[in-house]
């Protein structure tokens, strides 16, 4: 089956695609949700709609992530106007972020955002991730720092935000939390899961007295490789995603949430 990042020309298949991709976009909400990464109703998973437009897919505001489904996915520019009409509205401070990232970044698809304690605990410090964990390791050289400038309401933040990220996959917002990006739902899932747990065990390592092991740059480097291979050529985040959402729809039951 092709990549939802990849554009089809025929309205058929785009049609075919969208579907995809919102069934995808629903799937991953509702993961964050069974995870326990939600924000109340706030932040945003967003994903480029397959055609030659720079539309993207994203939550309407005031629903919970457990309340999202295919069809009341908003369709928005990057911009954030609505390109079709919807009975819910939008959150305007989602745009600055996922907008941006979806006009410039044409390797990238999903943008994923969150605020857990441990990633918004690493976004409060100055070193922000230390690379020595075995998650932390995978993610050497694939950070971005964005200093904070209040809640990203502003377009003028827009291109800062996207220098900060350059051509990196994570952005750290400081004193916030995290922005991922791939280039489709489940090698985002992926992504966001091994920043999560790279947070989580940074934070617990950080409450037991005594230094921290320090990896030499070589080896992390490694790690940060192997990974990138590893999801690549062997499909692990596509085999990672189904199996999550497999379990899910076990204990949810909700038709749409097949793999």
């Amino acid at each position: 089956m092709p990549s939802l990042a990849q554009v089809r020309t025929q309205p058929a298949d785009l049609a075919a695609a969208e579907r995809e991709a919102r069934v995808q976009l629903a799937q991953f909400y509702h993961l964050v949700d069974y995870l326990g990464w939600t924000e109340l109703i706030f932040n945003h998973i967003s994903l480029r709609v397959p055609g030659p437009e720079h539309h993207y897919l994203v939550n309407p505001f005031g629903l919970h992530y457990s309340e999202i489904t295919p069809d009341n996915l908003l369709k928005v520019d990057v911009t954030g106007h609505l390109v079709e009409p919807s009975d819910y509205p939008a959150n305007p401070a989602g745009f600055a972020l996922h907008g941006a990232i979806h006009e410039t970044r044409a390797d990238v698809a999903c943008v994923a955002h969150t605020h857990t304690n441990p990633v918004s605990a690493i976004a409060m410090k100055v070193g922000g991730f230390d690379h020595d964990n075995f998650y932390g390791a995978q993610l050497f050289g694939r950070v971005g720092y964005h200093d904070f400038e209040g809640i990203t309401l502003y377009p003028d933040e827009r291109s800062r935000m996207i220098a900060s990220l350059g051509d990196k996959h994570v952005l750290v917002l400081r004193n916030h939390g995290v922005a991922v990006c791939e280039r489709d739902v489940p090698t985002t899932f992926m992504l966001l899961w091994t920043v999560q747990r790279a947070a989580e065990i940074q934070c617990q390592a950080g409450m037991i007295p005594g230094p921290d092991i320090a990896l030499a740059d070589m080896i992390r480097q490694r790690c940060s490789d192997a990974a990138a291979s590893l999801i690549e050529k062997a499909s692990f985040a596509d085999l990672v995603y189904g199996a999550m959402v497999r379990k899910m729809q076990r204990e949810r039951g909700i038709p749409w949430e097949k793999a």
